[in-house]
């Protein structure tokens, strides 16, 4: 079972203008001087790895991820998403939805990204043989114990 895992919203929170974000300490990494790396919860690369997964990064951060977040996690170098050059039209459906069911080359998969609208949903439903599960994360709170359970529960269910 594959999870591509989006980096800004699900693991890095932003956008609430009513609190001030956590920040945790992590091990030192190349780029530490990054801004928002402190918001990332160290515990989420265990919660991820618990699940039993192949993770795969999904972000626009690419290689980057590897280099300064998988340490952050505690998590292995994964494999990275190559997005193509070409641009997606502009229309409902996100630019990551069909390079990502390309990856998943006919494989179950679990997607976390705080962009997944109604519209990846019913694409991925009629265009990838698999089961897949889309799960949009409230880029304001980052992955949560709630999101968790929505992912466990699915995970169990197959």
């Amino acid at each position: 079972m594959l999870l591509f895992l989006d980096v800004d919203g699900p693991l890095i929170p932003f956008g609430a203008a009513d609190r001030a974000y956590p920040l945790y300490d992590g091990p030192p990494v190349p780029a530490a001087d990054h801004p928002l790396l402190a918001r990332v919860d160290p515990a989420l690369g265990p919660r991820l790895t618990a699940l039993g997964c192949e993770l795969v990064w999904a972000t626009t951060w690419m290689d980057d991820a590897n280099d300064c977040i998988a340490p952050w996690l505690g998590l292995p170098p994964l494999p990275v998403v190559r997005w193509p050059d070409a641009d997606e039209r502009p229309g409902l459906l996100h630019w990551k939805t069909r390079p990502l069911a390309d990856w998943a080359a006919g494989r179950p998969f679990v997607w976390v990204d705080d962009e997944i609208t109604e519209a990846d949903r019913a694409w991925t439903a009629a265009h990838h043989p698999a089961p897949a599960l889309l799960h949009r994360v409230d880029h304001r709170h980052g992955l949560t114990e709630a999101d968790f359970a929505v992912l466990e529960e699915w995970l169990e269910a197959l």
